[in-house]
């Protein structure tokens, strides 16, 4: 169904994921008419594709896109080249789960598809408090790409303001869940591990596997989470 001409719209970047499976939930509570974008970038964690399509229905979303892009042929990243391991321990400093560029990447494809739509805002679940060390997951890289998008897109040069919204950015996994758990999301849809097989089965031993379970805990709520 299409949105109403007076009701917002807004652009959700859905990985399949926790965080932002939460983000959407957000958006749609604010009263904006959600299209959710997802990537198939050459990650080796194929199922959250399937994920991000099964939380974008399950949600509502107006209409959900998926854009193809060949990250995998720069490699870089343990999720995007099969010859670096994904790493099941903690590390210091950026890990090599990184993908390099690919929040702006991410971001600048969903700025044209919301420039297309008239939206005035895009969603993005990064998170700066269990946000893996990821440099584009910070408070001043969102900032900057509000600040590029309203320079570098018609709307922004004829008086329009396009947000770049972050709503998870200074919340604990704990607190995502458990403001999930209020909005009605069903976390069993989602997929979080960065080496889930292709029917969404988790290791449970990768950092995001790591992180998703503590939070659980810490939200005092069961993991609905299926392990190999």
């Amino acid at each position: 169904m299409n949105p109403g001409t007076d009701t917002p719209r807004a652009v959700v970047l859905v990985s399949g994921g926790l965080d932002s499976t939460t983000v959407l939930a957000m958006a749609r509570a604010r009263g904006y008419a959600c299209y959710t974008l997802s990537f198939d970038y050459g990650q080796r964690h194929r199922a959250e594709l399937a994920a991000a399509e099964r939380v974008s229905l399950a949600q509502g979303d107006v209409e959900h896109k998926v854009v193809s892009l060949n990250l995998d042929s720069i490699g870089g990243s343990a999720l995007t080249d099969p010859d670096i391991a994904v790493p099941e321990e903690a590390t210091e400093g950026i890990p090599v789960t990184y993908v390099p560029a690919r929040n702006t990447v991410f971001l600048s494809i969903a700025l044209g598809w919301a420039e297309v739509l008239g939206a005035e805002a895009i969603f993005i679940g990064v998170n700066a408090v269990d946000y893996s060390g990821y440099p584009d997951c910070r408070p001043a890289f969102v900032a900057a790409f509000e600040t590029l998008a309203n320079l570098a897109t018609r709307a922004g040069v004829e008086g329009g303001k396009l947000r770049v919204e972050a709503p998870l950015m200074h919340m604990s996994k704990g607190e995502i869940i458990r403001e999930g758990l209020k909005l009605g999301v069903d976390y069993s849809l989602t997929v979080s591990c960065y080496q889930a097989t292709d029917a969404g089965l988790a290791c449970g031993r990768c950092d995001a596997c790591r992180l998703r379970r503590e939070g659980f805990l810490a939200a005092g709520v069961s993991d609905p989470t299926r392990y190999c």
